[in-house]
């Protein structure tokens, strides 16, 4: 007997870069909001960007989503996988619901769905049964209070074929606690299937992954 395991294990291989932000800065007038910032984000991260108000936290945001060019730097989105040939499209949620008082919400989730994937109308009702709006589906958004208004645009989450990257700006702004509470559920699973979500918020985070980091914007200030 040698006293050597026949048993040979497989180095680990690890996440793949999905995201890579180089010495960002933003400028507002005549004043640098930050600075210097450098991210680079795996699979499976889940990054909460914390600091004061005015601090830049919506302005990196909507740089990290494409939404707006840095003063300073670069961001390069790059394929999570290496059978992948196209750079995800982030998916962002603004701290406005950003839905149409005039369509239902179903309507209105088939329209901001189509801005990533298409979706059916049962993939949609799905949806919105999983953000808790079931029998609101044909009601007009208008009609809606303004928690079950971000319930509609948080609902693109739960649609197949979302980006696996998620830009969230304070998404939980006037939820209730098991609408809290859900939703953290869910980021955390997005995060263990391999997507990654980047977020402000000023809820404390109950429940995080393990890959979880903040980001105190504050500290990139002039």
């Amino acid at each position: 007997m040698s006293g050597q395991s026949d048993v040979h294990i497989e180095p680990r291989t690890p996440p793949a870069t999905i995201l890579t932000a180089q010495h960002l800065g933003c400028v507002r007038g005549a004043r640098r909001l930050f600075g210097g910032v450098r991210l680079q984000l795996s699979c499976g991260d889940m990054l909460q960007v914390c600091g004061p108000n005015g601090s830049g936290k919506t302005s990196l945001l909507r740089i990290l989503a494409g939404l707006s060019r840095p003063d300073v730097g670069r961001v390069q989105w790059q394929a999570p996988h290496p059978h992948s040939t196209r750079a995800p499209q982030p998916l962002w949620i603004g701290h406005a619901p950003g839905v149409n008082g005039l369509l239902t919400a179903c309507e209105n989730l088939a329209w901001l769905a189509a801005l990533h994937a298409s979706a059916t109308r049962s993939a949609s009702m799905q949806a919105l049964a999983n953000v808790g709006l079931c029998g609101f589906e044909d009601v007009p958004c208008h009609a809606l209070s303004a928690g079950q208004q971000r319930r509609v645009a948080l609902a693109r989450l739960y649609l197949p074929g979302a980006s696996p990257a998620w830009i969230l700006d304070e998404p939980f702004t006037a939820l209730d606690n098991d609408g809290i509470a859900q939703l953290e559920r869910h980021l955390a699973d997005h995060c263990r299937l391999g997507g990654v979500v980047v977020l402000t918020s000023h809820h404390h985070l109950s429940l995080r992954p393990a890959t979880f980091r903040a980001l105190d914007l504050g500290q990139y200030a002039a």
